[in-house]
């Protein structure tokens, strides 16, 4: 009996296949994982990324001249009550709403000035030496009334700003201003409109 004989081929493809199987994994080898199909877990799709019937964007027809002038009219009208109800960039801040409530709090005198202008300039076309003699008083009493009303606004800004805001950094001359050139307009075109109404507290 010879020492080295070749083993048979089913005997080769035995042992192969026993080790093929070990190393795959059944479900009686030690290392054997489930799949999740086996333990009955699925897995979650992924949310598709099309989109919806219901979320397709919704198509515009386009406006006519009619419907654009409109609209544009419209918010333009929106524009201007906006700004007769909140003003500019300059009516911005606590201290000029402070100086807006006390000019609008009171009487000026500064919002007959323009009516009383008007006067004397119609009064100058008259070539009568006593209409313009009283053209003049009034011109003068008009421009000493000013006067004298915005140095006692001046003065209750002062106060009140310094009351209310004693850490402000707003320049007071600058609140002066303000505060007088509203003094001179009439009471229904102040640019915002008044809050307060005459003889009101601030």
């Amino acid at each position: 009996m010879p020492l080295f004989r070749r083993k048979s081929t089913a005997l080769v493809e035995d042992q192969v296949s026993e080790v093929e199987s070990t190393e795959v994994g059944s479900p009686g080898t030690r290392g054997y994982t489930p799949s999740k199909r086996e333990l009955g877990v699925t897995t979650p799709k992924r949310p598709s990324t099309q989109r919806r019937p219901g979320g397709a964007p919704v198509s515009r027809t386009p406006l006519t001249k009619e419907e654009a002038k409109e609209q544009r009219k419209v918010a333009r009208q929106r524009e201007s009550e906006r700004f007769r109800r909140e003003g500019g960039p300059r009516d911005r801040g606590p201290e000029r709403l402070l100086v807006r409530n006390v000019v609008d709090s009171r009487r000026t005198a500064g919002s007959f000035f323009l009516g009383g202008a008007f006067v004397v300039l119609l009064g100058a076309t008259i070539p009568d030496p006593r209409v313009q003699t009283v053209v003049n008083i009034l011109w003068l009493a008009l421009t000493l009334a000013v006067i004298v009303d915005s140095f006692l606004i001046s003065r209750k800004i002062k106060k009140a700003v310094t009351e209310r805001f004693p850490k402000s950094s707003e320049r007071m001359g600058s609140l002066y201003f303000y505060g007088i050139s509203r003094s001179l307009s009439f009471r229904r075109m102040r640019v915002p409109v008044p809050v307060v109404a005459v003889g009101e507290k601030y």
